[in-house]
């Protein structure tokens, strides 16, 4: 069955502009609104989220756009002020810093109880994001750590890329985390050796590649949400190792993802 009520967001995090010319930019490529990083340096900075998010609200609004998410604290003046604006979800990644894995895991589910009363308060959901790296990577790993949540108040936030780099069917993924996804996140990237081939035991670093280049294919993940008549927010998350193409790169990966849709 086709998929009826896809919105396209897009995190802004390159773009360090004014509101107001950064809703123009959005607006001009045709998404119907952003994620937006609450975050030192950034048009929101945390320490002014509550009056800041309202203006970013409204500013966007005047543009016809909506704030999807935001990838910022999970403090109470945050998780309030999106309440208030309506802005229905908070993204975060699941750290497992320098403990091993399982320690790490309960460190995160412990910090989830601290603030789920405030999520149930204020009515807000947390989704958490597979990383690579040091972090739960995998949609596997991502449903292990949420088993026993209310998905409507913290779920999964599913990004193919970074399942991708895992080795992670995407089809399995969806169906590993189908009952816990809040929003699915689309980029593209591969390994990249990053030593000389002969220079002893081989290094590699993802490069962020354009959305047609990389291992995640995302025909298929498109089809796969189309089965499943997934109707909700594919967010594209803006990142490219050539940070000099990200305008170009964006408007092109947004023409390609909505037609696979």
């Amino acid at each position: 069955m086709p998929v009826t009520n896809i919105q396209f967001s897009v995190f802004t995090k390159p773009w360090r502009l004014p509101l107001p010319e950064l809703a123009a930019l959005v607006k001009d490529w045709g998404f119907d609104g952003v994620e937006l990083p609450v975050r030192t340096g950034f048009q929101v900075p945390p320490e002014n989220v509550q009056r800041g998010l309202p203006e970013a609200v409204h500013i966007l609004g005047e543009h016809g756009l909506k704030i999807f998410s935001i990838a910022g604290p999970t403090d109470e003046a945050t998780i309030a002020a999106c309440a208030e604006q309506g802005v229905p979800l908070i993204r975060i990644m699941a750290d497992l810093s320098s403990r091993g894995y399982l320690e790490g895991e309960e460190a995160l589910r412990r910090d989830f109880d601290r603030f789920l009363p405030l999520l149930e308060k204020y009515a807000v959901k947390v989704g958490v994001q597979n990383h690579y790296g040091r972090m739960v990577c995998h949609a596997l790993g991502l449903r292990h750590l949420l088993r026993g949540y209310d998905p409507q108040r913290i779920g999964a936030v599913w990004d193919a890329a970074h399942n991708a780099l895992q080795g992670e069917e995407p089809e399995l993924a969806l169906d590993i985390l189908w009952q816990v996804l809040l929003m699915v996140n689309l980029k593209n990237a591969f390994w990249q050796r990053t030593n000389p081939l002969e220079a002893g035991p081989a290094l590699w670093a993802p490069w962020w590649t354009s959305g047609r280049q990389g291992l995640a294919s995302w025909p298929r993940v498109a089809a796969e949400l189309k089965r499943r008549s997934y109707s909700g927010v594919v967010c594209l998350t803006a990142e490219y190792s050539d940070e000099k193409e990200v305008n170009r790169l964006i408007g092109e990966d947004f023409v390609y993802a909505r037609g696979l849709f």
